[in-house]
């Protein structure tokens, strides 16, 4: 049986190339700029370090040195007011053109 996108050679029979990065494993930025997801599913811990007035905060993660940025449109399960400094929060990574930033940040209970 034939593919109907046979010509794609990521989906020739016992090739792994399907597995290496597209253009759709970036997520839009409102910035302008693309957050590239660094772990898909590995949740990692740390403690809420700062919190502005202007949305953002900073998480401190035991053995770093320095504090990872977040921002409140990446909350899940908890608002930015309800946050504060010490609490202890879950996250995911991902990679921007300034560096890492915590996603799918949840307060743990």
């Amino acid at each position: 049986m034939e593919r109907s996108n046979s010509a794609d050679p990521r989906f020739e029979e016992g090739r792994l190339s399907h597995l290496q990065p597209t253009a759709f494993d970036t997520a839009p930025c409102t910035t302008g700029t693309a957050l590239v997801h660094l772990s898909s599913s590995f949740m990692q811990e740390g403690t809420i370090a700062r919190l502005t007035d202007r949305g953002f905060g900073f998480i401190s993660i035991e053995g770093q040195e320095k504090d990872l940025f977040f921002h409140s449109k990446e909350l899940v399960g908890v608002s930015f007011d309800d946050l504060r400094e010490g609490d202890k929060v879950t996250f995911e990574l991902a990679d921007s053109p300034k560096g890492p930033n915590a996603i799918k940040v949840s307060k743990i209970s």
